[in-house]
Parts: C-alpha cells; structure tokens; sequence
C-alpha cells in the first residue's frame, strides 16, 4: 500500500514522505486492514523496526486532526518517552481544524502534581509511573483522553508490568469509548491481550531487514537455516572475533555482556584490536567524540576509560554512566561512528540501538540466590531483535556463544528455535497490590473489598484469574493500611485517612510511608544529615542499595561506631534482622550520599565506595523524592520540628553542596563547580554578586559573559549592555582562536 493512497491529511503525506517512506510495511498494511484508523482497538506484535511507531503516528494524529481527541502514549522508560517526544515533533507544525498547531507534550517526572498544564497538549508522552501518578491525582484531563497508545506491552510480565496494568484498566473504567493500542515485538500469547483490551491482534515475525539467528563455536557459526559462515581468525576472543569479522564488513557491532565489568573489560579489549584499523575520517570523528567525553560531567576514572576506548572506535554502555555521557555515545552509535558497543541487558529494553552484528556474549545472568542463571527467551529475542540497521544492512545477524558442541545444540534448540515464553501478570503480589490497593480506595475506583475485587478483575490478572484468587492477599494488605492508619472504616465502607491519601499522591510504598512516619516520631539522641539518609535508605522505594563491598566492610564498621547516637533505627538490634550485609549496604548508601553533600567529587565517590556516577545519580534523584516524601509527612503527623532540616536536606541532595553553597546554586545555571568557584573567589551570597562588577565576574573561572550576565539579571544587578557586549565579543574570538589551535593540533596529530 503507498503512502499516497492513505486515507489521512495530505500534510501528514507530504511529511511521512520526506522521511524516505514511500510503502507501507506488511504489519503496518495490516494493521490498517484491522481498523485501528477507524478506532479498533489493536494489539500490535511484530519485531523491531517493522513500522509500529508510524501505525501509533498515524493513529494519534487521526485522534487529533479528525476527532479533536486527545493522546497519551505510555512508554516503560524515560530515554523511549523523550525518542518518541521527539519523534512527534515534526508533526507540531500542522494545524488542527479547531485552529492553533498540534501541541505534543512530555512529562516523565514529579510524581506529585495533577500536571494541570497537559490540559492544553493534544498528545502527551508520560512513563507508566507518571500516568498512574496522574490516575492517583485525578487530573481532570484524563477523562478526556480518546486514545491510549501503550508502548512495549510485553513489559507488563515484567515487575513494574502491575502499574501498566493498573493504568489501563482505570483509564478504561473513566472512559469505556477510550481507543488502545499496544505494541511491542512478538509475544507469545499476544492474543490473550487482546481478548482482554477488547482488541483485535496483529502478531508477525516480518522484519524489513532478514535477520539470521546462530550460535558460534570457535570459528563458525551456526545459523538457523542449517548454513555455516566461516570467520577469519583476527582475534582470539570469539565474541570479539566475530565483532571484527563483522565490522571488516562495514557492520556495526552490539555485544550483551552479563555485567558491567565485562562490559568494560571487553570495550578496553574491542579498542585494543581496532586501534589503527578505522579510516581518517572516522578517526578525526572518534577523536573529537572523546574529547566531548572528556569535558562533560566531572572527571573520573570512569570518564578517562570511556574517553580512550571510544577514541580507537569501540565504547561501552551501562546504568553507571552519568546521562551526558549516555546520550553521548548513544548518538555516536546511530551515526555509524562507534564500531563495537558492548553494553548490558538493560538496553536491549532501552533506546533504540540497532546494529548490523549482535552478539550475546553470556546467556547466563546472575540472580541472587540462584547464581548464574539462564535468560529467558524472550529477553533473547528482546536482544537479538537489535541486529539489522534499517536502510543501511542487507541483513542482520544475532550470535550465541558456546563453548562445546553440546551447548552449541542447546543453544540452536533452546533460543534459536524456541518460541518466547507466555506473558503473565505480577499484580498478584503483595509488594505490587499494597500501593494499588490504596491507591484505588484513595482515589475513589472502590471503597469495599468486593469492590476492590471487582476493580483488580478489570486488570489482565483478572482476565486470566478469578479475583477470589488475590482475596487473601488483599484482605491481608487492607488490614496492614487499616492498622497504619492509612485507611479507615465507615461501617462496610472503607475510605482513605489524610495520611493514607498523602501516601497515595506521593506515589511511595505504604512501608516507606510508615519507616518514615515511625523515624519522624523516634526520639532520636543526636539528629544530623545522616539521620535522615540513613532513614531513607532503609525503605523499599529505595532498593536496590549501594551494596557493601568486601573493603567497604572496615570502613563501614567504623563509621556506625562513631555515629551510632544518629542512627535513626538500629535495624541489626531487631531479632528478625539478619541480614547483616543488607543493613551495611543501608549504612554505605546514607555515607555516599552524606559525601555527595559534603561535595565530594564524582571520582573520589567512584575510589572511595565504587559508586559509578549513574549509581550515584539514580541514589541521588530516589533520596532528594524521599527527603520531600518525609517532609511532606512531617507536615500530616505534626513533626513539624523537623521540617527545616528536611527542606534544606533535599535542596542540598538536588544539588550536591554543603549548606553554605545553597544561596549560589539555587541561580539558574550555576551547577555545584560554578558555586564552589564563585564562593572561593569572595562571592559567598547574593549581596556580594549583585554588587559586582561584570567583569569581575568574567575573570573567574567558568563565568563567561553569558553565565555573568544572567547571574547579575537574577540577582537584580544592573547590566551594562556596552560592557557585555564587549566582553561577549571577546569571548567569540578567544573561542574562534581556541577553535583553531585545537584543529591544528589534530592535523598534527594526523
């Protein structure tokens, strides 16, 4: 089917053209064929990049430009929430019969407000967490929503999958017209969603690029079709030899390793077998992306590791980067400049990377209390899935590893040939029922147990169960919230307390509420900044831990000895607290970020505790919610004593300063550096910087006339605009100079 033939605005045509698309896909034809433009519900399964996100473009902007509806796309992670934002971007242009220009908005974060600006946004992009967050806070533009687009379906087996659910079956009950869409690759029982949205399924294994499935053992693979493919020895690693193989080839190359170190030790290994191989060009390209590398974010080891493996064209790509460093090398990857990415499985659900060549170095994971334990084959196909670059790759290959003929047949027959398992749901868990439950009575979906019953039988749980099967459990959970206090009855009706509703808006595990109420109320003997760290690094919410390593035992140990008057619980006193490492990993995440506070670097946090700067970041970002969670609580129980020190606490956790660098770094554009730099060069508040002189301020390291100018705007300085403009221009040509001298060095270097 072309795109001219389609029945849609012919400005929609123009741009869908311009991308190079002149045909529609088969699973795209087809999911035309099943109405989803005339407002069918539809699953939607098929592999990577055979068209799903057009279907969910064509059928948003149908809402929009035809219907005066209004969209929410759901997406499992932020980085797929921020692709798909900027995906719609190139729609923003078109006008809406109604007048004015589609709006498309995106809101991942801040878990505690209705968003009441979305309202004025014709498609919205949230993460599940946010939309349910949305439910909770009852937004009144969600009863406007016409059509649902759930992103990635088959994470709903996963353990956030409950919040997926829980989200669509309120959105359902606000509006029983409302239209979904669900997409992911192939699932199993796609077909067992569908009956339960109500939906008719389209499931292939079509992909625009052939994809060959194998298993290596030495120098050969294995495919799928019986077919052997011989490589050249040019490395003694098979994983490696296959990705050089590949790469000599003019492929890229993706490598799922099991750990983090693996995926450094085999990046270091990947730039050591390219060094000298790539072309001048791609050269001058590698080397400027490791100078970017160099100059983002605060030096460490880490950086100067990342830095010299992407210099020789390889790169590696796990949670413990800092987020500038990911995009980075994310963005380097799709334009074809870094050759081999060695990465954890954790972006096989990420953004989307595709490769020529993927390579699953370990079929094996570890899982705590199992030890090594094998992949399921749905992850496997998630991986595989990557390889094929369309546009660019005749075809895609997906490589196991195996280190016998035996494995190599067990490989073929276990993954390459099996089928992905079914999906199943998690809600029937009480970890995932006790925040639901309140939620739902909280935000007045049902108020007794049968109604409670009765709302979970909407959920694909209750599609596949009877809800006499989680009674127990949600009578277990309603007792818990009654006796916490979170809940109240009123005869055979059961309503949410003021404390309970708060719990609820502030999107936090009941148990995290109530660690927290219960350290509000302890009377503990010497309050500090590490009281209320280690406070919060007891709750769920805050799992997983910074886990103690062998040589973090002393240290630890040492610091609850000096510090144990400020502990807000003791936890190794109780009788049913066993685990002694757990407690000590409570104990080194409250340490890391007290450093952080205390303005310890990236790098002296890397040697000290081997907390990588994206560990540090994600422990940073879940302490700064639950320092506001517990100050906000404070408020309800009437610790109102301890309000302040909460308040200043998470402004200090937001920006990584000790107390007197607060006034500094609450100035737009003024990081934790910048404020250091300032206070040592005589400018400890506001009064001294609006007294300053512009170029006074230039002089200082890091303050360039822009930076100065808006501090001195902020403030209420005055600005003369004579002497800024000078400053700015000088700024141009010593930047224009510096821009020189740096290209001479790389032709030198050349």
């Amino acid at each position: 089917m072309k795109i001219v033939e389609l029945n849609i605005s012919e400005k929609v045509k123009n741009i869908i053209l311009l991308n190079g698309i002149n045909e529609l896909y088969p699973p795209q034809v087809d999911a035309l064929n099943a109405g989803v433009l005339e407002g069918n519900n539809l699953v939607l399964a098929s592999p990577t990049a055979s068209g799903k996100t057009l279907i969910a473009e064509l059928c948003a902007l149908k809402h929009v430009l035809e219907k005066n509806g209004k969209v929410l796309y759901l997406s499992p992670l932020r980085a797929l929430a921020w692709e798909k934002y900027e995906g719609f971007q190139q729609y923003s242009e078109l006008q809406k019969p109604t007048g004015g220009k589609i709006r498309v908005g995106l809101s991942t974060g801040d878990l505690d407000s209705k968003s009441t600006w979305l309202e004025s946004y014709d498609v919205v992009i949230t993460t599940n967490e946010k939309c349910d967050s949305l439910l909770r806070h009852r937004s009144p533009w969600m009863s406007n929503v016409s059509l649902v687009i759930a992103d990635e379906i088959h994470l709903i087996g996963d353990e956030r999958g409950p919040t997926l659910e829980i989200a669509i079956a309120r959105l359902l009950q606000l509006n029983p017209n409302i239209q979904i869409l669900a997409l992911s690759a192939t699932i199993k029982n796609a077909d067992e969603i569908a009956e339960w949205l109500k939906a008719r399924v389209v499931t292939t294994n079509w992909r625009p690029i052939p994809l060959n499935e194998g298993v290596a053992l030495s120098n050969n693979i294995i495919f799928k079709d019986g077919k052997i493919k011989q490589l050249k020895p040019l490395n003694n690693s098979v994983p490696l030899n296959i990705a050089l193989n590949s790469v000599l080839e003019n492929g890229q190359v993706l490598i799922f390793v099991e750990s983090r170190r693996r995926a450094e030790s085999m990046a270091r290994d990947a730039a050591a077998a390219l060094a000298g191989s790539l072309n001048r060009k791609t050269q001058t390209e590698l080397d400027s992306l490791a100078s970017d590398i160099e100059v983002h974010g605060e030096k460490t080891s880490l950086t100067d590791s990342l830095s010299h493996a992407v210099s020789k064209g390889a790169s590696y790509h796990h949670a413990g980067l800092n987020t500038e460093h990911r995009r980075i090398i994310e963005n380097a990857f799709k334009k074809g400049i870094i050759k081999i990415l060695t990465a954890t499985p954790t972006l096989a659900a990420g953004v989307n990377l595709p490769a020529r060549t993927v390579i699953i170095g370990n079929y094996k994971r570890f899982v705590a209390g199992y030890g090594m334990y094998p992949i399921t084959v749905l992850e496997y196909k998630q991986m595989s899935g990557r390889a094929g670059r369309p546009q660019y790759d005749p075809y895609g290959e997906a490589v196991l590893i195996a280190q016998n003929s035996d494995e190599q047949d067990q490989l073929i027959e276990n993954y390459v040939l099996a089928e992905p398992e079914r999906l199943y749901s998690r809600l029937a868990q009480e970890s995932a029922l006790r925040a639901h439950t309140l939620a739902a009575i909280a935000s007045d979906y049902a108020h007794t147990e049968n109604g409670l019953l009765d709302f979970f039988s909407s959920t694909f749980y209750g599609f596949n169960y009877p809800s006499s099967s989680i009674k127990m459990i949600v009578t277990g959970v309603i007792r818990y919230l009654l006796k916490e206090g979170m809940l109240e009855e009123k005869g055979d009706y059961l309503y949410a307390t003021d404390f309970g509703r708060r719990v609820s808006e502030l999107y936090i595990d009941p148990i995290t509420a109530v660690i927290l109420r219960d350290g509000l109320r302890t009377h503990i003997f010497d309050i500090t900044d590490f009281t209320w760290l280690q406070l919060i690094s007891q709750t769920p919410d805050m799992k997983p831990i910074l886990r103690p390593r062998r040589q973090d035992m002393e240290v630890i140990e040492n610091y609850l000895e000096d510090h144990q008057t400020e502990l807000a619980f003791d936890r190794m006193e109780e009788e049913d607290y066993i685990d002694r490492d757990e407690f000590l990993g409570e104990v080194k995440t409250a340490m890391v970020l007290e450093g952080w506070i205390n303005e310890k670097t990236e790098n002296d946090i890397l040697e000290q505790y081997g907390v990588q700067p994206g560990d540090r970041f994600a422990a940073v970002q879940k302490s700064e919610w639950l320092l506001y969670s517990a100050y906000e609580i404070s408020q309800i129980i009437g610790a109102s004593e301890h309000r302040r020190h909460l308040r200043e606490l998470q402004d200090r956790i937001r920006h990584g300063v000790t107390k007197k660098l607060l006034p500094l770094v609450r100035l737009k554009g003024i990081g934790r550096v910048r404020a250091k730099v300032l206070y040592n060069n005589g400018f400890t508040g506001i009064s001294e910087l609006k007294r300053a002189p512009l170029e006074k301020l230039v002089s200082i390291p890091l303050i360039g006339p822009r930076v100065a100018k808006n501090i001195k705007e902020e403030v209420g300085g005055l600005v003369d605009e004579e002497e800024w403009k000078q400053l700015s221009k000088i700024e141009t040509e010593q930047r224009s100079l510096k821009d020189f001298v740096e290209e001479k060095k790389l032709d030198e270097k050349q």
